[in-house]
């Protein structure tokens, strides 16, 4: 019955999907972003995002939060339609890299890193941008509970790389295992590491300790990779800007894991704060 369930979604979501790509760009984002943005606030995750705006905002009003998720929700719709279309989004110029003079080097050497960001803007950008500007990657990303659907959205984000050296692996032992021999093959590694990980280690953020997944960090330590932060933000006029921050290792062995990674939090929560109505606020993140 589950399967059949599956199935009629993916025929649902294959209709979507046909119908963002026969319509220009720009009329299909904005479609999207309207679905999102009308029928989000029933959904369940709604309460979810409220709290976790409240949490991270308490002296914000009511009406002040609902606005910041009723954004949120145009945002993911924006993020969505720009998945299904994203050669596009990349054939159109709508990305611009800022400080790539901290990545330049690492071009050049063919070096390896350990990139990491948030669930902001669109994240979905952060794979095939690293690939396009000549860093070979690994994307590690959460699969998807319908089956159908998990596998065209993996063959679109596999299809918009241009490297033959660049995946995705899902979440788990496997990319565990092809973490580490991407390493043995100068493959740099991107994560995006604000979600709630439950087998992490529990880490102060926003003021709460919640648990996060910290084995990037042995990762980095054990392999002497650089860190690099990159901040995403989508501008006024609905394009993306990565701007790459500057690499740091972790290698101080009187800093433990735990430690950086409050340090990390405490960039993230900068970010958050800056750009809220960017972030992914329906995840559970603070439960």
């Amino acid at each position: 019955m589950k399967q059949l369930i599956y199935f009629l979604q993916y025929i649902g979501f294959i209709l979507i999907y046909f119908l963002y790509k026969i319509l220009p760009l720009n009329l299909s984002i904005k479609i999207s972003s309207f679905l999102f943005r009308t029928f989000g606030k029933f959904s369940r995750v709604n309460k979810t995002a409220i709290s976790n705006c409240t949490h991270v905002f308490p002296n914000l009003k009511d009406e002040e939060i609902r606005n910041i998720i009723e954004k949120s929700w145009n945002n993911l719709g924006i993020t969505i339609c720009e998945l299904l279309r994203i050669n596009d989004v990349f054939n159109k110029n709508r990305i611009k890299y800022n400080k790539l003079e901290n990545i330049e080097g690492l071009i050049k050497s063919n070096k390896q890193a350990i990139f990491i960001s948030i669930h902001q803007s669109n994240w979905e950008v952060l794979v095939p941008s690293l690939d396009r500007v000549g860093i070979n990657i690994v994307g590690i990303y959460r699969h998807i509970n319908n089956s159908f659907i998990d596998k065209l959205i993996l063959n679109i984000r596999q299809n918009s790389l241009v490297s033959k050296k660049s995946f995705y692996t899902p979440k788990g032992r496997k990319s565990a295992k092809d973490v580490i021999e991407g390493i043995g093959n100068s493959i740099s590694i991107l994560l995006l590491i604000d979600q709630k990980d439950t087998s992490g280690e529990e880490v102060m953020f926003f003021n709460k300790k919640v648990k996060t997944q910290t084995g990037f960090l042995k990762i980095a330590r054990k392999y002497k990779l650089p860190i690099i932060p990159i901040q995403n933000i989508r501008n006024k006029n609905g394009n993306i800007e990565l701007t790459f921050l500057e690499p740091f290792y972790h290698n101080n062995l009187e800093i433990n894991d735990t430690q950086m990674m409050e340090k990390i939090h405490k960039k993230i929560e900068e970010w958050i704060k800056s750009e809220p109505t960017q972030w992914f606020w329906q995840h559970k993140r603070f439960s």
